[in-house]
């Protein structure tokens, strides 16, 4: 599934491309896991203001105070492509502008694109009032993160997959910022104290951060806009590496499962 990395790595892709284009027409394909919420005739002609990510949704602003959400779902990826480009079985949304098009891809159907009419509206709030503060964002302190996870039973593995306590940090990187914090995947999340809650604020900044500049994690479906492929699977230290050395200490890294994900981690450095 593509998690923030991904999106944002999408984002950044696609902004530059459809900024301050008008949309020519908005052709579907077959259903996906929403209906759009509007005649798609009604897109024509409104521009694209900007191009925005909360979670693992990206946000088109048009040119007015609606908007499309947008979601890539379990195996989705969007790209721009050169106006006529065939569309294919797994092709399920073209937003065409006078330039170029810009493609939802989706094998599996659980993406999505929805109208809103605004930011306040009641499918906006559905979708986006429960996402926890933005990790990338000035916003996500160690102490938003203290205060998120006081008196939390769970697993600190689970409470971050929740996106409650913080948005977006997804089974690969959840993984990969507990092994750079020291911590192990099955520690109560409210047992933790303030010093190890710091070392894992920066870790899950520092990992979020490798990712983005890696393009992402391609595992099976993710391809960015461009159709390049993301790179951080290749630099994860724990994950997917059972029974693989620790790179720190050299101790076979374990897999586990937690909520039906997979979790990796050092039995001797995650404490």
């Amino acid at each position: 599934m593509p998690e923030l990395p991904e999106v944002e790595v999408t984002r950044q892709g696609i902004a530059p491309a459809i900024t301050g284009q008008r949309i020519a027409a908005l052709v579907l394909g077959k259903p996906l896991r929403w209906p759009l919420g509007c005649a798609p005739a009604a897109l024509a002609g409104r521009t694209v203001q900007a191009v925005r990510r909360r979670g693992k949704y990206l946000l088109l602003e048009l040119d007015g105070p609606d908007l499309l959400l947008l979601h890539l779902g379990m195996s989705g990826s969007v790209r721009i492509l050169p106006l006529g480009t065939p569309a294919g079985p797994h092709d399920h949304a073209d937003l065409v502008f006078g330039h170029a098009l810009l493609r939802l891809h989706d094998p599996r159907r659980f993406g999505a694109l929805v109208y809103a009419p605004s930011a306040d509206a009641p499918i906006v709030h559905k979708l986006l009032g429960r996402l926890g503060v933005e990790p990338l964002s000035e916003d996500f302190t160690a102490a938003h993160l203290a205060a998120a996870l006081r008196g939390r039973r769970v697993s600190i593995k689970q409470a971050l997959l929740a996106g409650q306590a913080v948005v977006g940090v997804g089974n690969i990187y959840a993984s990969e910022a507990l092994f750079l914090a020291g911590i192990d995947p099955h520690t109560p999340a409210g047992q933790l104290r303030r010093p190890r809650l710091e070392r894992l604020h920066g870790a899950i900044v520092q990992v979020l951060n490798e990712a983005v500049q890696r393009g992402g994690s391609s595992l099976r479906d993710f391809v960015a806009s461009d159709g390049s492929h993301g790179h951080f699977q290749l630099a994860a230290r724990v994950y997917g590496r059972q029974g693989q050395p620790c790179p720190r200490c050299g101790a076979a890294i374990r897999l586990s499962t937690q909520g039906q994900r997979s979790t990796y981690h050092c039995p001797r450095c995650q404490r």
